[in-house]
């Protein structure tokens, strides 16, 4: 993970990190005890010392540390693990998941607290990430369907797969009469959808596995997946929300007459 996170992105990361740290935590104590919970120490036979960073202070009795070079001091996946951990954005590594959550936080609350809870679990439980963003399309998918508007209705059980094809068949993007390229993406699209709920189901740890399974357990991949599924549903909603508009209903103010 650290060999694809690039020098100047982990400076221009450090600074957000720094500076959301310090609006959470308001004294050097506090600092040093959220820091230090990231650090890990071990020792040798020979009493040699180990860490995966060091921490660096202001002061000679080390009680007020200096968070901007101890972020320095950690590598781009430590760095990006605190960055989650704080619900720091990260545009620059994963460009889809934070317009996704600014566009789904108002009218999907549901699926905006299952798709927070899967940006939070990708470096410490992939499997479980996979699964919570499957689930936050699902949820996504089955709001828009709820629009009197449509004529495909829902009653609770339906796969991404299954709902995937009824929202398309709606959008008319796998109409047999677009062209060749129209009807390609579509099913693309589709397939996508499909990948995604096959990976939960066959490639995570949400269904009973044996050893000699393949379990995805790579945050690089984890990050690929959680970033398609954000970039799918930003196209769902704002396809909706063209299609089908808002309808907004003017009331008429009480002016208090009886007439």
């Amino acid at each position: 993970m650290n060999d694809i996170i690039s020098p100047k992105y982990q400076m221009k990361l450090v600074k957000s990190v720094h500076d959301f740290i310090w609006e959470e935590y308001k004294t050097y104590k506090e600092v040093k005890i959220y820091i230090s919970k990231w650090l890990e120490e071990e020792w040798d036979y020979n009493n040699n010392h180990y860490s995966n960073f060091y921490i660096s202070y202001k002061d000679k009795d080390n009680k007020e540390i200096d968070l901007l070079q101890t972020l320095h001091n950690m590598n781009g996946e430590i760095l990006l693990k605190v960055a989650i951990d704080l619900g720091v954005d990260t545009p620059d590594f994963i460009p889809a998941i934070p317009t996704f959550k600014n566009e789904i936080k108002a009218n999907y609350k549901s699926a905006y607290d299952t798709f927070s809870k899967a940006y939070k679990q990708i470096e410490s439980d992939p499997s479980l990430a996979i699964g919570l963003a499957n689930s936050a399309l699902e949820s996504i998918i089955k709001e828009i369907l709820k629009d009197e508007r449509l004529s495909s209705k829902v009653n609770g059980s339906e796969t991404l797969y299954k709902l995937t094809s009824l929202i398309l068949k709606e959008f008319s993007l796998i109409d047999k009469n677009h062209p060749l390229e129209i009807k390609t993406i579509g099913s693309s699209l589709l397939a996508i959808n499909q990948s995604v709920e096959k990976l939960r189901s066959e490639k995570t740890n949400f269904h009973g596995k044996t050893n000699d399974d393949y379990l995805i357990n790579d945050s690089v991949f984890t990050y690929f997946i959680v970033n398609t599924v954000a970039t799918v549903g930003l196209f769902l909603n704002s396809y909706y929300k063209t299609k089908f508009p808002e309808i907004k209903i003017e009331t008429k103010e009480d002016d208090g007459l009886p007439f």
